[in-house]
């Protein structure tokens, strides 16, 4: 019996979509105003989602005080209030879009978390604008 927990964080931070090998005519092409070179922020929200059997001493998939303190060490105080793309080693040559941001700490918390547990990320750039890892 598998049962899904989820727990939804939050934090805000700026950064710059562009590709450095491109013109400036081409990222303003495909990205817009999110190329901006004076950077633009979002407030972002995401869920990560643990799936697994109930442990039958405590009841619980996974203790989600321990998944909490886990994302606010390695997620949380890294990006929150942070320049994505000048301020976390993660974006130095990764394009920080909100596909990646969702893979980034998809990675990050798996290093953190048994194998033994699905580990899914859902990241609401905006309220229309979300994305999945992984996707299924």
């Amino acid at each position: 019996m598998k049962i899904a927990v989820t727990r939804k964080e939050h934090f805000n931070a700026a950064h710059r979509l562009f590709n450095p090998d491109w013109t400036d005519e081409k990222n303003d092409a495909v990205f817009g105003k999110c190329n901006n070179p004076n950077f633009h922020g979002h407030n972002y929200d995401f869920f990560v989602t643990l799936i697994g059997e109930p442990d039958p001493d405590t009841g619980y998939v996974y203790d989600l005080k321990k998944l909490s303190d886990i994302i606010k060490e390695h997620v949380l105080d890294v990006f929150d209030h942070k320049n994505l793309n000048l301020d976390t080693p993660h974006f130095k040559n990764l394009n920080p879009t909100a596909e990646n941001i969702a893979l980034v700490i998809w990675r990050i918390l798996r290093q953190q978390i048994d194998n033994q547990y699905e580990l899914k990320i859902k990241l609401y750039e905006t309220e229309r604008n979300i994305v999945e890892y992984p996707a299924h």
